[in-house]
């Protein structure tokens, strides 16, 4: 069903204070997305996409069932049913270059302990593996190593053929958050507020056993990890959920920065409402990361930040992007960046250079590099009337998408087919370039006309 967006402002959901949120007209001219699908086929909260190719995407949540989506026209392609619980991971698992059936295959892993590979071509069951101890909460792929890994209360290697290669002892009741490799045959594991560095060894003439051995254990945090991404190959990001941010080099996982100041007093706010917003410790959690090879974003309660790599320090910020927690971003073309929230709404948001001298205070103390403590009011003089000249930016709102009933989960970006975002209103929402589309809606027609005969009898 093809509907066309309606646009206009929305009331706060959930606040019991008048909230600072940026707001948008009507007339959202920079906004695409002015039609959408409404895709109904899950029974219950869809929390996980991820894109298959170029015009394919697959849907999971707690329903425990799989569904194959055509990206350009929301038609459903296939339906994958063999969890009987909630499924807690997603992942896209490559076919061997050598093999004569490319077929595109996934690993979804569930509540009901198991894991199993489907092929997304024919939705066939290929394999399927239940011996785990605990829910799988996390896997990721090694496509060097050919080898798959799968993260719950300890950490196993696997095989292509579901071998298991070689595990690790219990780690914790709690398990394995996160999973992200890096260089060195290692992975690095967030495990409650510890990152344990691990490596794999390979068999070789003198042992024919794959190994995986614990390197380091990185203490740093002092709450639970909620994020961990790649940077680039030179670093890699951790975020916890009393709102630590710390950058670590990937080589020899020293930090690089630290900070965990995202609320500093500010004389435009009102007192009164800044000890609010501190009080509320879901306002600093940082629930999720994008990167690019400039800047470091971050969803920070329902905030948004931009870390710039070279200048070593926050560029542009959105306090309050949301109503509730921002639990979703990513970075697209054009200096676009689209966050979702738990307030039920996909906000599109432009990152401009403007000069700081008129630019939203950004908090002094935030994501200073590590070593660097606060200076004298003289010494910090040269400094500030620096700051006050350098060109940073901000994160103006484009758009405002309004679809969901509920909490947004997560969304994924298809160039040529729109955005795809997933909710706990049980409901996938295929977004549309409304011009694009109506383009192609008129070729089509005139290319009917033209085959039927009737554009030149029209003519």
């Amino acid at each position: 069903m093809l509907r066309w967006l309606i646009g206009g402002g929305r009331e706060p959901q959930g606040l019991a204070e008048k909230s600072p949120l940026q707001t948008i007209g009507e007339e959202q001219t920079q906004n695409p997305y002015t039609e959408l699908l409404v895709l109904k086929a899950h029974h219950d909260i869809v929390r996980f996409l991820v894109q298959l190719d170029d015009y394919r995407f697959a849907s999971a949540g707690d329903d425990g069932i799989v569904v194959i989506w055509n990206a350009q026209t929301g038609e459903k392609l296939l339906e994958l049913s063999g969890h009987t619980q909630k499924i807690t991971a997603i992942i896209t698992f490559p076919s061997l270059e050598s093999c004569e059936e490319n077929n595109q295959l996934i690993l979804t892993a569930s509540a009901d302990r198991t894991v199993i590979v489907w092929d997304c071509d024919t939705g066939r069951q290929v394999q399927r593996v239940s011996c785990f101890q605990s829910t799988v909460k996390c896997l990721t792929v090694l496509k060097r190593l050919d080898v798959w890994l799968s993260g719950g209360n300890d950490l196993c290697v696997w095989n292509r053929k579901l071998d298991l290669l070689c595990k690790t002892s219990h780690l914790s009741d709690t398990g394995i958050s996160a999973l992200v490799e890096i260089p060195k045959n290692c992975v690095i594991a967030a495990v409650g507020k510890e990152l344990i560095i691990f490596r794999l060894v390979a068999p070789t003439e003198g042992s024919l056993k794959w190994e995986i051995i614990e390197v380091k254990r990185l203490l740093d945090h002092q709450d639970n990890i909620l994020s961990l991404v790649n940077v680039n190959d030179k670093s890699f990001v951790t975020g916890s959920h009393v709102g630590e941010l710390i950058i670590w080099d990937v080589l020899d996982w020293t930090m690089q920065a630290y900070e965990r100041n995202f609320w500093d007093p500010s004389p435009q706010l009102d007192t009164q409402q800044e000890i609010k917003l501190c009080q509320k410790q879901n306002d600093i959690s940082i629930h999720h990361f994008t990167c690019d090879e400039e800047n470091v974003f971050a969803a920070v309660g329902r905030g948004l930040y931009v870390y710039n790599l070279q200048m070593k320090r926050v560029i542009a910020c959105q306090k309050t992007a949301h109503d509730s927690n921002v639990l979703h971003i990513a970075k697209l073309p054009n200096r676009q960046l689209i966050s979702c929230s738990e307030d039920g709404s996909v906000r599109i948001w432009e990152l401009r250079e403007k000069q700081q001298l008129t630019a939203e205070p950004v908090p002094t103390g935030f994501f200073n590099m590590w070593g660097f403590g606060r200076v004298n009011k003289q010494a910090s003089q040269p400094v500030k009337k620096q700051q006050e000249n350098a060109t940073l930016c901000s994160l103006e709102l484009i758009g405002d998408l309004i679809g969901h009933s509920s909490s947004v989960e997560m969304f994924l970006y298809f160039e040529d087919h729109g955005l795809v975002t997933c909710s706990a209103d049980h409901l996938i929402i295929l977004w549309k370039n409304g011009e694009r589309e109506s383009g192609l809606r008129s070729l089509k027609l005139f290319q009917k006309l033209e085959e039927n005969g009737d554009l030149y009898l029209a003519v």
